[in-house]
This record gives C-alpha cells, sequence and structure tokens, in this order.
C-alpha cells in the first residue's frame, strides 16, 4: 500500500511542476486569440452558407 501511496505522491509532484513551467497567456494575448477564433468562425460560416445557397441555386436550375 505504501508503494501505490509513494507513486500517487510523486506523479501528482510531477504534475505540480510541469504546471508551473506552463506559460500561461495574458489577458491581451487572450482577448486576441478570441477575436481571431470568433473571426474565423464568422469566415467559415459565412463560406459555407454561401456555398449552400449557390448549390441550392443550381439544383434549382438543373431540376427545372
Amino acid at each position: 500500500m505504501a508503494k501505490k501511496a509513494k507513486k500517487k505522491e510523486k506523479k501528482v509532484s510531477g504534475i505540480r511542476s510541469e504546471f508551473k513551467k506552463v506559460r500561461w497567456p495574458k489577458k491581451k494575448e487572450m482577448f486576441k486569440y478570441s477575436v481571431a477564433v470568433l473571426v474565423c468562425i464568422i469566415v467559415f460560416a459565412l463560406f459555407f452558407m454561401l456555398s449552400d445557397v449557390i448549390i441550392a441555386a443550381v439544383r434549382t436550375l438543373l431540376e427545372g
């Protein structure tokens, strides 16, 4: 049982040390990243919406 506890303690200690090495983004950086993601989502949504409209129009013309 003691070995399991030591293993678990060592694992938790390793996780803590890795979290200390992480460079978390600042508020300003996080805002920039969020805006970039939203812009990409909007661009892709518009692209797929436009593609859908074009495909529907072509189908309507072909079906007569």
